[in-house]
């Protein structure tokens, strides 16, 4: 997954665009938080943002200038 993200003045990370291995892209429309938490499916702990992409809310994380999301089974 390949993030596009601006990063302000202040060191604030803000992704905008999400693009899955298939190449299809997404805009994030609104990101409604962001906070340390534990990733439950892959372990550990990452900077995590719940966004709205297409009307539909997720999650997506952040580690080490990393970016992930947990996968649906």
């Amino acid at each position: 997954m390949k993030v596009l993200s601006e990063t302000d003045e202040e060191g604030n990370i803000s992704p905008i665009e999400v693009t899955w291995e298939d190449g299809r892209s997404y805009i994030i429309d609104k990101i409604t938080d962001i906070r340390r938490a534990y990733a439950k499916k892959v372990g550990g702990t990452a900077m995590r943002y719940s966004v709205r992409i297409a009307g539909k809310d997720t999650y997506i994380f952040t580690e080490d200038g990393k970016w992930f999301v947990e996968s649906k089974v």
